[in-house]
């Protein structure tokens, strides 16, 4: 209750004396051609009056040179305290005003100089603060339409086949097995985009746990490489490995979130690559203090005004060419993620009818290593 009564009284004072500047700078401008004309008002009589002519003209001298002094004082106060506390305060309302646009203009070099420096560091802050919220707040808008976009379809699938079941329509059981498989689809598709969302919000939030290992990135490469041929052989294709590293290297990862990325990559390879006859070859070698690993696909490739959008959420090529209801459109959003995550990075290279590249790199942990001693 005390706080809130001297709240007010503060704003009481504040109000009361909001003016007090420009009314004493209003006056003070007001006041030195008054106070000059005064001057020459008392030289004159100094002139006019006084019998002796020395005297009155070394009091005229005097009194002129106060006068210039003064009015060359007020003039420097004038330029470099009132005028830029006066440009200040216009600052202050237009960020009051919600215009974090505004940078004040200042070439006194004084204790002004630096509250008008660092009232301009502060605008920028609020304005770079300002436009990541409304970034913010446009891809939460996007998030929540893609993800009701997305939901529609294959809920509204599952209640059509749900209806057309109990209303008899499928009459024979192979029909009722062939609705049944496509309800299942649906529902396969709805958890994985639920788990992408969760496991994309976890990494937007910095809230997904990792279990980070020093790891040889051999022998963890090679394994998993033959876990993701003998998958491929189950879709009809073929996944090429090859080790360019001369040694090997130490890299910290999480083993689990590292494959998912992988996955991902590869996975999207499958979904928009050849039916039949899909080659990914895959080269692990070193660049500078990075382990990549290359992922090239023999795929339709990737529009050159479409390859930098890959990497964003939801974002699909075309997909009318995906060959399954997998694709999500976090795939890739997820694997960039995951790549900073570890410190490392992803990349992407196409050519529209020469397949893409996908370049995930690691940063090398054993820096005695790396530098090759």
């Amino acid at each position: 209750m005390l706080g809130r009564r001297k709240h007010r009284q503060l704003r009481t004072g504040f109000h009361k004396h909001h003016h007090e500047f420009y009314r004493y700078h209003k006056i003070l401008r007001v006041f030195h051609p008054m106070a000059f004309l005064f001057s020459l008002l008392v030289v004159y009589l100094l002139f006019a009056w006084v019998g002796n002519k020395t005297i009155a003209i070394i009091f005229a001298l005097f009194i002129s040179i106060k006068e210039l002094l003064q009015l060359y004082f007020l003039w420097r106060l004038e330029k470099r305290v009132f005028r830029p506390i006066a440009r200040l305060n216009l600052g202050v309302q237009e960020i009051a005003r919600g215009n974090y646009a505004v940078s004040i203009e200042s070439d006194v070099e004084n204790e002004i100089g630096l509250l008008i420096a660092s009232f301009n560091a502060m605008a920028q802050k609020l304005q770079a603060a300002e436009t990541l919220k409304q970034t913010y707040e446009e891809n939460r808008k996007t998030l929540i339409a893609n993800i009701s976009h997305d939901l529609k379809t294959p809920i509204a699938a599952i209640q059509g086949y749900i209806e057309a079941i109990l209303d008899g329509a499928a009459a024979s059981p192979e029909k009722v097995a062939k609705y049944l498989a496509t309800i299942d689809r649906n529902i396969a598709y709805v958890n994985k985009l639920i788990d992408d969302l969760l496991l994309f919000s976890q990494l937007d939030l910095k809230k997904l746990g990792f279990h980070f290992e020093a790891v040889p990135i051999r022998a963890f490469m090679r394994d998993l490489m033959e876990e993701f041929q003998f998958e491929l052989q189950e879709r009809n294709g073929q996944l090429l490995y090859t080790d360019k590293l001369e040694q090997d290297y130490t890299v910290s990862i999480d083993s689990r979130r590292f494959n998912q990325a992988i996955r991902n990559v590869i996975g999207n390879a499958v979904k928009y690559g050849p039916e039949n006859g899909l080659v990914v070859q895959t080269e692990l070698y070193r660049q500078g203090n990075f382990v990549n690993l290359a992922i090239q696909d023999n795929g339709p490739g990737i529009p050159a005004d479409k390859l930098r959008h890959i990497f964003e959420r939801f974002y699909r090529i075309d997909s009318e060419r995906t060959k399954d209801l997998m694709s999500t459109g976090l795939g890739l959003a997820i694997a960039r993620e995951l790549l900073e995550a570890h410190g490392g990075k992803i990349e992407a290279a196409s050519t529209a009818g020469k397949g893409s590249c996908f370049t995930l790199s690691l940063p090398i942990q054993d820096q005695h290593m790396a530098a090759g001693v």
